[in-house]
């Protein structure tokens, strides 16, 4: 067992918070111990949640013709990747995604929508769905099934709009360290998404934020991802993707992830914020292949089921049936905490 990680992860596992340059030297040291790193993690995850997971869903909507140049994304209207048209989904396709998530046992339904702010429109046609999914999902066993949004960069009005209808959670990544983001996105500015949680927060809203790796980002712009959101972000769930190249987008020829990689940076992430509820998203199918189920030993306690927004996930049955063989239990409310304050 290496000595770094066994005395990081024991101070992780009793509540300690990790600094900086703990995280840096857990990063260097998973190049050559990543199974010592999987193995705190997993007993961190064990200690926080037992046995338990859950499952959330998400669907689309308004897909395409986004006006931004984040450079992996096929939406992007700067891209030459080829797409669907922007097309709204209809209101009764998304009630019956939502009736789909709650017969999975998904915990939330996300509603997703291209570009980079919404108009008056789509804020609206987002409120009426909410309506209509809280109509059908009204009686047990579905009432209890969160809606969330993720509609871009969005005004403190418009998400107090979104929590005053019945929407839970606001979900907007902010993908990668603050020093690397320009090299990815040059449309819009990292504190924009800062401004953006820092209002959906004050309207009431819980948050949804993570990042996505394998953009040609170091292990120091992870780090300091980690610490950006347990220190200023302090999100509830924090989504962590990973890099599906799309044929057309600048990123397509990008090298992949190895899986040890990738679970390596889950266990950061877990020994970063151990309280807080890591799912594992898009590109899990794609990068991890045979080893999709070490996401948990790795520390992850929730993962999205079902399609994802331009790629297809794998089929629902085999992501229940890899939960039920790891002896996991998917529940709707994982007991998580909370990330205190800087200094709290």
């Amino acid at each position: 067992m290496n000595s770094l990680i066994a005395k990081l992860g024991r101070r992780a596992l009793g509540g300690g918070r990790l600094s900086r340059l703990d995280l840096l030297g857990l990063a260097e040291a998973s190049r050559r111990c990543a199974h010592d790193l999987l193995y705190w993690a997993n007993k961190i995850r064990t200690g926080r949640f037992g046995n338990t997971v859950s499952f959330c869903s998400i669907v689309p909507g308004k897909i395409g013709n986004c006006s931004e140049d984040c450079k992996w994304c096929a939406q992007s209207a700067m891209c030459a990747a080829p797409g669907q048209k922007p097309r709204r989904t209809p209101i009764a396709e998304i009630a019956a995604a939502a009736r789909s998530a709650s017969q999975l046992g998904a915990a939330c339904l996300g509603i997703v929508n291209s570009g980079r702010r919404p108009a008056k429109i789509d804020l609206d046609l987002v409120i009426q769905a909410v309506s209509a999914i809280k109509a059908q999902t009204g009686r047990a066993p579905a009432a209890d099934l969160q809606v969330c949004a993720s509609l871009g960069e969005l005004t403190e009005d418009q998400a107090r709009r979104l929590a005053e209808a019945g929407v839970g959670r606001y979900h907007h990544n902010l993908e990668t360290s603050r020093g690397f983001f320009p090299k990815v996105v040059t449309t819009h500015a990292y504190d924009d998404r800062l401004a953006t949680l820092a209002g959906a927060r004050r309207a009431g809203l819980s948050i949804c934020c993570g990042g996505l790796f394998g953009l040609g980002e170091t292990w120091a712009d992870r780090v300091e991802l980690a610490i950006t959101l347990r220190d200023e972000v302090r999100p509830d769930i924090v989504p962590l993707n990973f890099l599906h190249p799309i044929p057309g987008t600048p990123l397509e020829k990008a090298p992949p992830l190895a899986p040890i990689d990738i679970l390596s940076i889950i266990a950061l992430f877990r020994l970063a914020m151990p309280q807080v509820d890591i799912k594992i998203a898009g590109g899990r199918q794609k990068n991890l292949r045979d080893l999709q189920s070490w996401v948990f030993y790795a520390g992850a306690t929730s993962c999205i089921v079902g399609s994802y927004l331009t790629t297809s996930g794998r089929p629902p049955a085999d992501d229940l049936q890899m939960v039920a063989d790891l002896g996991l239990q998917v529940i709707k409310t994982l007991p998580a905490e909370p990330i205190a304050g800087k200094g709290d």
